[in-house]
């Protein structure tokens, strides 16, 4: 069975995974599923000197603390940064990484480097405006793709600012990170923001496989996503990159 450490993006929390992990868990797989320092039921951490050091050092600690080994690694959207770094720290600890709609950086990469130039033109506007110059505003969740009201009442409450200089600090990576596995999926039904990034991922070779959901996949096709990453984690049965795997069933995925 594996061990899944599953992190979070940009406002949100370890239960965003909630209906991915206890699907996971129902199959026998551990889970871990930390909320990064700042951000939800941590936001009374919250503050201006909270970077993407910070971040990659919370999951850093969680691997040594608890002693993982074998840790598929998933990160979501910001967190494909928190993803690289940690990775690059302890590649000893890490089987394979996973990057859900996420960052694919090179040494030196900032987030707001790697967004498309009117959406990091627009979160640092709202950081201006709206943050007090550090904190990015909770973003509107039609726009992620989230449809259902249902959805978005369980999100919205829990959400929180995010701190600005996790997209502005540059990840700094060494050599490590690049002799553990990688595998990118890309949510394809919403405005595709990081295509860039699969893109990314297609020319290291990676696997690339896409979702039919929308960008908070953990919370719109937790089934679907479910049964990839545990297919992804059995190196015994391979899936056929570059499929679209439909929202509502994981066709092909075992």
């Amino acid at each position: 069975m594996a061990t899944f450490v599953l992190i979070h993006g940009a406002w949100h929390g370890g239960w965003c995974w909630d209906r991915v992990a206890e699907r996971l868990r129902r199959h026998g797989h551990e889970v871990y599923a930390p909320t990064l320092t700042g951000l939800s039921e941590r936001s009374h951490l919250l503050s201006p000197l909270v970077g993407l050091d910070t971040h990659v050092e919370d999951v850093t600690r969680l691997v040594d603390t608890l002693g993982l080994t074998e840790v598929v690694l998933v990160g979501h959207s910001y967190a494909g940064q928190v993803v690289s770094g940690v990775a690059d720290r302890r590649p000893d600890a890490i089987s394979t990484r996973v990057y859900l709609d996420a960052f694919v950086a090179n040494d030196g990469d900032a987030a707001r480097d790697l967004l498309p130039e009117n959406v990091a033109h627009h979160w640092a506007e709202s950081a201006r405006e709206r943050g007090f110059g550090w904190l990015v505003p909770v973003r509107d969740l039609t726009v992620l793709g989230v449809e259902s009201p249902d959805d978005r009442d369980w999100l919205l409450p829990r959400l929180t600012a995010h701190p600005w200089k996790t997209y502005t600090d540059a990840l700094r990576l060494g050599d490590e990170v690049d002799r553990v596995p990688a595998t990118f999926i890309e949510c394809v039904s919403w405005m595709r923001v990081f295509r860039g990034q699969a893109d990314r991922a297609r020319e290291r070779g990676w696997p690339v496989y896409e979702l039919e959901t929308g960008h908070e996949a953990m919370v719109t096709a937790p089934q679907a996503l479910a049964d990839l990453l545990i297919g992804i984690a059995a190196p015994s049965a391979p899936l056929a990159a570059g499929g679209t795997i439909a929202s509502a069933q994981a066709s092909g995925v075992g």
